[in-house]
């Protein structure tokens, strides 16, 4: 598809732990021309890779040059004043200078995020369209937006007005390791975090892969398998407290989940949703934040966090006379 002369449109790189995806997107957010590949490994892979697919999507527009503004993300510590990425190990990436060194191999400025805040802008800029996530309730409009990340672990960012909202170290939103229930160790030192029943490696923790009767837990555990069923029960749970938890902290009107665990689907939203019924039921304050209505699922082909990242990215308008981006705080809207 060409989509040559598109006014507006912009380049959003979600580099992933194993693949990248490159997307040109409309004002609108609309997806105009979407690429993927595997992921490189260390820091000249994973910019080489990127940049070279990137170029590839961006012919779709007419090259570079009729971009509007690139931005990018990817998992670990990124530091969007700097352009520093950080130990994002699935990459085997200690640290990189992701906004230089894609900057350089692009001949554009580049502005960076954390993939999973990169998401929560994705998804806060697609939240007008009612049919682009499972069971949503329609616009918006101005307010909070808290994008729930169910992969191997859980993650989460919140968007207000359009801006991500950072707090402490870049940690705001980031529930994952509130430590809840349970005694189950988590990855990050600490013991019965929301991440440890709520995410993929809760799932493979509690059904082990050994005993399943059917690659899906909701179809296994309606064919007998108890210990699916168990599963299913403590994620649609941990999943739907995230939501509770989110929702109360950062005020949210709508909680989207998207991320690997979320492609399991209806029968995953219909058991966090119900879930959430049963906490309604035995809370009037609960019940008042109607929490059924405001959480849905995206679809797992949404290209959402390269969405996000292209609304990163600063328009050729405000760049300096050099094509440099201009200085940011860490925290300010940038697109």
């Amino acid at each position: 598809m060409s989509v040559d002369g598109e006014p507006g449109a912009r380049l959003g790189i979600d580099i992933g732990g194993t693949k990248t995806a490159v997307a040109l997107v409309g004002p609108d957010a609309s997806v105009l021309a979407l690429r993927t590949t595997p992921s490189g490994r260390g820091p000249h892979g994973v910019v080489e890779v990127a940049a070279r697919l990137a170029h590839e999507v961006a012919l779709e527009a007419g090259g570079l040059s009729r971009v509007a503004g690139v931005g990018a993300c990817m998992p670990g510590l990124v530091d969007p004043a700097t352009g520093l990425a950080r130990h994002a190990v699935n990459l085997d990436v200690d640290a990189v200078d992701l906004a230089g060194e894609l900057g350089r191999r692009l001949g554009r400025p580049v502005a960076v995020e954390n993939d999973v805040k990169a998401a929560a802008l994705g998804a806060w800029r697609l939240r007008a369209d009612a049919s682009g996530a499972s069971g949503a309730s329609g616009a918006l409009g101005p307010g909070a937006l808290a994008y729930l990340n169910l992969g191997t672990g859980l993650a989460s960012a919140v968007v207000r007005d359009g801006v991500v909202v950072r707090g402490i170290a870049g940690a705001a939103g980031e529930i994952g390791h509130l430590p809840v229930a349970g005694d189950a160790p988590c990855t990050c030192g600490q013991v019965g975090c929301l991440e440890t029943v709520a995410s993929g490696s809760a799932l493979a923790r509690l059904w082990p892969a050994r005993t399943r009767l059917a690659p899906d837990p909701f179809v296994a555990a309606a064919a007998g398998d108890l210990a699916a069923r168990m599963a299913v029960d403590v994620i649609a749970s941990g999943v739907g407290l995230a939501v509770q938890v989110l929702a109360l902290a950062s005020g949210a009107e709508q909680v989207l989940a998207g991320g690997g665990l979320a492609g399991l689907g209806a029968p995953l939203l219909e058991a966090v949703r119900a879930d959430l019924e049963r906490r309604s039921r035995a809370s009037r304050l609960v019940a008042a934040l109607e929490l059924p209505d405001r959480f849905a699922l995206l679809p797992a082909t949404l290209p959402v966090a390269a969405v996000g990242a292209s609304f990163l990215a600063v328009p050729r308008a405000r760049t300096g006379v050099d094509g440099a981006a201009p200085p940011h705080r860490a925290g300010e809207r940038v697109g």
